[in-house]
């Protein structure tokens, strides 16, 4: 009887130890919500695969800086890349990990997604407040023989700190001197028309936005087909008016050269190209250089190798562009190489 309960207990402290073995090797991360549906799904499909776990919370990308910053987590994510200097005083590394776009999306009845297109510059003026009307004559000038609403506009934004925002707003300073002056980019702007409401997260913003009559407000483009939101057409620098698909994200990217500076921080914002989206961005993964958790570090790094081969068709299905396999091959010589797993 004794004999039997200690070989008992011993297959149980087993169990247990190999239970605490797999939990020390989860992997946690933080930080932006423009990436978290392929996250999310890539995470799903890397446990079914090999066992092992990746939480990844979509806190914003102010967040996800802090958080490793603090070492509370083993990657952060932020759509707007750290500089070269803030890495280096931090000892972190960098890389992208997916691309994607942000798009406008509107609350209004009566218009099928792609009914409406909008410039940049008319755009800069929606959100600064100066148009305050849906049928105002410039917007109505760009949207001939449509039946615009006399409806005021609601501008929708991002209530915390945000890469989505970092994006959205380096594109309208790229495209209104206006904006650029008094408005400016950043992870957090003062938002300056007098209609409008914050929403914490892409999932805020899409929430408030379907809410919201006559809303107006700006996600990445898996938020808006995920919530059924009405996205506008956008016209890019080659002046042709683009739907944001996957195929135009990835027309943006093409003539990116990633290692042209530090931390592969470049913008991808009005792209050249006819066929490219104006607001494709990509989204980067934050580490230290020296792990306090060598372990966790290398568990990270493994889940971002089987997602860059295993997870190109889980991104397309979301409408995100994965990272050419060339690139992804010069992140692990170039980056990862920095990252102490040993």
């Amino acid at each position: 009887m004794k004999r039997t309960f200690l070989k008992t207990l011993a297959l149980l402290t087993a169990g247990a130890l190999i239970g605490v073995a797999a939990r020390a090797a989860d992997v946690t991360g933080a930080g932006a919500s423009f990436p978290y549906p392929v996250y999310a799904k890539w995470a799903e499909g890397y446990h079914a695969a090999t066992g092992n776990r990746v939480n990844y919370q979509s806190i914003g990308s102010s967040g996800g800086v802090n958080q490793i910053r603090a070492r509370t987590v083993t990657f952060g994510a932020s759509d707007a890349p750290l500089s070269g200097a803030d890495l280096d005083k931090d000892g972190l590394a960098q890389f992208p990990a997916i691309i994607g776009g942000t798009v406008p999306v509107f609350n209004l009845e009566g218009f099928a997604p792609g009914d409406l297109r909008v410039t940049g510059a008319v755009l800069a003026e929606m959100f600064m407040g100066v148009i305050t009307k849906w049928n105002d004559p410039k917007f109505a000038a760009l949207n001939p023989g449509k039946a615009l609403p006399d409806q005021a506009i609601t501008v929708v934004h991002r209530a915390d700190g945000s890469g989505t925002t970092f994006n959205w707003t380096d594109y309208l300073s790229a495209v209104s001197k206006d904006w650029a002056d008094k408005v400016g980019k950043g992870n957090a702007v003062k938002w300056p028309a007098t209609t409008s409401v914050g929403g914490k997260g892409n999932e805020g913003v899409a929430a408030n936005v379907g809410r919201i009559k006559g809303a107006l407000g700006y996600v990445e483009y898996a938020y808006a087909k995920k919530n059924r939101l009405t996205h506008m057409r956008l016209q890019n620098k080659a002046g042709q008016y683009v739907e944001p698909n996957d195929q135009s994200f990835a027309a943006a990217a093409a003539g990116v050269d990633w290692f042209s500076a530090p931390g592969m921080a470049v913008s991808m914002v009005d792209a050249r190209g006819d066929d490219a989206w104006p607001v494709s961005t990509a989204s980067f993964i934050l580490m230290h250089k020296q792990p306090a958790d060598k372990a966790r570090a290398a568990e990270a790094l493994k889940f971002f190798d089987w997602a860059f081969r295993n997870g190109r068709e889980m991104a397309a299905e979301l409408d995100y562009v994965p990272l050419p396999a060339a690139l992804t091959d010069e992140i692990r010589a170039k980056v990862w190489a920095e990252i102490g797993t040993k």
